[in-house]
């Protein structure tokens, strides 16, 4: 009895073990497969969809100028010399600020538009006349009555006041080419006919000699007043700069104390900064002026937003400064695009490189986005999306698409059919560890 029980309990123990460690051909088989592929989603999106264009640019002002030193006013008058430096590369500065002495005489700055392309004098007339007057006015020495663009007595005072107040003295038309002062000789001339009027008087001379002696008198009046109106302060082109806007800065300084003044003195840059970017030929088909554009200082920090002002329809070579440039143009060419600010940017910017995101394309308001790779077409040019449902259920979802950007789509159901916003598409597979491993 007891050798049959305990039959009885080896042959159940081998029963159990052996149903839990032999399988069945059809178990064996299924085991051998490879699970089944993990499915890849991505969920759909209601937001703006935006095309971008990422670039480097310079930031720079509107205007650059050279600075030169005049000729001189003989031929034998010895080279100019460097006397004084009065700013540093990088400085700011404003209208009115002496920025070199050159031999003793000022190089100074105005604000005006126009170049200055000859002396400055008494009686001269035209529109930088009337630029001179307008930056005279502007620092505070006011023309008098002349007439607008018209150098007249209030010119020359306001001239006068202001080489005064950057402590030179105002260089003078003086005499004509003998030397002489024409309005002394006129003053001479006056005088002279004044006492030839006043013997006559006195001496009871004939009414027609007083008569022309009077005639006499006011001709010399007349020249004296027209030696007047051309003679006394000036402003000698070697002596000005005008500059459309200020603050200015100094992009370098050359200029040494005691050097010869050489081809350029300084390079200084004024008006509102820009920011000049890259683009190589597949980008430029993308940017179109009037795009929005982000631009960010990675050196300081700061965000701001422009406009595209201006693409070049030809390639041209970045300038070497520009590091961003070279970066965005392997080949070395690029076409030229230019940003405005929305606001005036920050001074400390000049002559940094910055980052610059272009918006190319937009979805305007928010849409419906799914990735690209969610997207099928079938053999009737019809596109659709997969939906997974929580069940595992899969929906096809037929869909217009719309704008496209950054690897996403807009996508509109067609026909009522439902998407929405949270929904799960179907972007991929992923191959089991197996199928990699046997790859």
């Amino acid at each position: 009895m007891t050798a049959l029980a305990v039959g009885s309990v080896v042959l159940v123990g081998a029963t159990l073990w052996t149903s839990a460690y032999v399988k069945s051909p059809a178990q064996a088989a299924a085991e051998a497969q490879p699970p089944a592929p993990d499915v890849l989603t991505a969920t759909v999106e209601r937001r703006v969809l935006a095309d971008t264009v990422v670039t480097r640019g310079a930031v720079k002002a509107s205007q650059t100028v050279d600075i030169a030193p005049g000729g001189t006013a003989a031929e034998d008058a010895a080279k100019p010399v460097v006397t004084k430096v009065m700013v540093r590369s990088g400085q700011t500065f404003r209208s009115g600020r002496v920025l070199v002495e050159v031999s003793g005489r000022p190089v100074f700055v105005l604000r005006g538009r126009l170049p200055v392309y000859r002396d400055l004098k008494p009686g001269s007339h035209g529109d930088d006349v009337r630029q001179l007057q307008e930056a005279l006015r502007d620092l505070g020495h006011a023309t008098g009555g002349d007439a607008a663009g018209t150098f007249g007595a209030g010119t020359k005072t306001a001239v006068g006041a202001l080489y005064a107040s950057i402590g030179y003295e105002p260089v003078t038309t003086g005499g004509g080419k003998d030397g002489g002062d024409p309005v002394e000789a006129a003053r001479d001339e006056v005088k002279g006919a004044q006492r030839a009027l006043d013997g006559l008087v006195r001496d009871k001379a004939e009414a027609d000699e007083i008569r022309y002696a009077r005639e006499d008198l006011a001709e010399a009046r007349s020249e004296l007043a027209d030696a007047e109106a051309v003679s006394g302060p000036m402003v000698p082109a070697s002596e000005v700069v005008f500059l459309s806007g200020f603050p200015a800065r100094v992009d370098s300084m050359t200029a040494k104390v005691g050097a010869a003044a050489g081809e350029k003195l300084a390079t200084v840059s004024a008006g509102r900064l820009v920011v000049t970017g890259f683009l190589g030929a597949q980008e430029k088909d993308l940017i179109r002026p009037g795009q929005k554009v982000q631009v960010l200082s990675e050196v300081y920090g700061d965000e701001l937003t422009g406009t595209v002002s201006a693409v070049a329809n030809t390639p041209t070579v970045p300038e070497t400064e520009g590091e961003g440039a070279a970066a965005a143009t392997p080949a070395g060419q690029g076409y030229a695009v230019t940003v405005k600010p929305d606001r005036a940017l920050p001074g400390r910017l000049a002559g940094q490189d910055v980052r610059l995101t272009v918006e190319a394309g937009s979805s305007g308001g928010k849409v419906l986005v799914v990735p690209v790779s969610a997207l099928s077409a079938g053999a009737d040019s019809r596109t659709r999306v997969t939906v997974l449902e929580r069940s595992g259920e899969r929906r096809r979802v037929e869909v217009r698409p719309g704008t496209s950007g950054d690897g996403y789509t807009e996508v509109t159901p067609v026909g009522g059919a439902p998407l929405a916003e949270g929904d799960k598409v179907v972007v991929g597979v992923r191959p089991a560890e197996g199928d990699e491993a046997a790859k």
